[in-house]
Order: C-alpha cells, then sequence, then structure tokens
C-alpha cells in the first residue's frame, strides 16, 4: 500500500504542478493535507513516508489515537466541526484549525491554547442546511470580535463546495470565498491577516487551486477510502 501512496501523491502533485504552470501560480503555494480520518495509523505514517508533512482529521478521539503514536512528526489540522467541550482535548496537539465559525469556540479556542492557534474562519458559502459555516455577511463582524482574544490568528477562510458534477456552482463557490478573504486582508487586521484559502478536497481541488486555495484536503485521492 506504500506504494499506492506514494504514486497518488506523485499524481496529486503533477496535476497541481500543471495546473500551477497554466494559471501561472507557485506550486510551492500550495499545502497539501493528507486527510486521514477515515484510514489507519498505519496508513496515515505511509503518507508521511511518502513525503507529505500536514495531516487532518475531523474528530477529537481520531486526532488523539494518532497523535499518541505519531506525535510531532506531521503538522495537525483539525477539519472538522469542533464542540467547545472537545478544544482541550486537542488544543495542545494542533497547528490549525479549520473550523472556526462562533464566538464561543474562538473564546474556548483562546482560553486553552497556550500561543496563537492558525485558525480559518469556516464559511459556508453554498448556504446548504447541511453544512456548518458562516453567512457571507456575517464573516466580517464575527471576525471584528475576536481582536481581544490574543491566541485566536485568522490565517484564512475555510469552505466546502457542494458535492455536485456541476463545475461551474463549485467555481462560482471558491471564487465568492476568494473575494471574501481579499476584503478580510484589505483590513489590514495584525490578527487576523486572513491570507491563506482552505478549499477543495479530493474531487474538486484543482479548481480550487485555479480559483486560489492554499491549503488543499485531500483524502480519498491520496490515502484511499
Amino acid at each position: 500500500m506504500v506504494e499506492k501512496v506514494v504514486n497518488n501523491l506523485e499524481m496529486i502533485r503533477k496535476n497541481i504542478a500543471d495546473t500551477c504552470q497554466r494559471i501561472n501560480r507557485d506550486p510551492a503555494e500550495i499545502q497539501i493535507i493528507a486527510v486521514t480520518k477515515y484510514v489507519s495509523t498505519e496508513r496515515a505514517m505511509e503518507a508521511l513516508d511518502a513525503g507529505v508533512s500536514h495531516l487532518g482529521e475531523n474528530r477529537d478521539d481520531g486526532l488523539i489515537h494518532k497523535y499518541e503514536i505519531l506525535g510531532d512528526k506531521p503538522t495537525w489540522h483539525f477539519i472538522g466541526t469542533l464542540q467547545t467541550r472537545k478544544v482541550k482535548n486537542i488544543i495542545d496537539k494542533v497547528s490549525y484549525i479549520h473550523s472556526l465559525d462562533r464566538l464561543s469556540l474562538a473564546k474556548e479556542i483562546h482560553k486553552r491554547a497556550d500561543k496563537p492557534i492558525s485558525c480559518f474562519v469556516q464559511v459556508n458559502v453554498s448556504g446548504e442546511q447541511s453544512k456548518h459555516g458562516l453567512g457571507e455577511e456575517s464573516v466580517k463582524e464575527f471576525i471584528l470580535q475576536l481582536e481581544e482574544l490574543s491566541h485566536i490568528r485568522v490565517v484564512g477562510l475555510m469552505t466546502m463546495a457542494p458535492l455536485t458534477e456541476d463545475e461551474q456552482i463549485i467555481r462560482s463557490c471558491f471564487r465568492k470565498l476568494k473575494q471574501l478573504q481579499q476584503e478580510i486582508q484589505s483590513l489590514n487586521l495584525e490578527y487576523a491577516p486572513c491570507t491563506e484559502l482552505s478549499m477543495g478536497m479530493s474531487n474538486d481541488y484543482l479548481i480550487a487551486i485555479e480559483e486560489g486555495a492554499t491549503f488543499v484536503r485531500i483524502g480519498t485521492a491520496l490515502v484511499g477510502e
């Protein structure tokens, strides 16, 4: 299986390089996060051995289990919905949280962290009921409320596009997030530089890169089911 992960990573990097060349972007701007939430610790280790350095988990127990074995070898990303009461379980293990979407969560992260945590504000650009995240119109006001929370650093915005074959719907979703990210960045807030975009998964990461993604969250296409 190691070989399969290596081959998958090679193909993903080639796809990213080809896309970046076509749109005149530097592939070094794109950080691949291997989403290991559905696979074993052994498979996560294979991803590390293949050359991935960033791993993403969406449940606190999954992250803790893998952290016990892999420790600080990877850079850890928490990419799922984070319950406020579970912040204490993961806060000393993660470098990035991709799902900041409410003030109570921000306050808990600030309280529990002993250093600034890089956070992506999750935005529900598609407006789907099934998805978490702030509405576009609420993002600026929410970020302005975080100024006093010195352990929160808003590095960017995150979204998930709808599961659809319609490329235009996906593209429109990513484009809106890019516009919003630029608006926040232009505020020049020291605690919220908002230079990054976490968007794109196995089925749509190349579209996301075309629309400005800097972090792509890839599970199935990289580490399998």
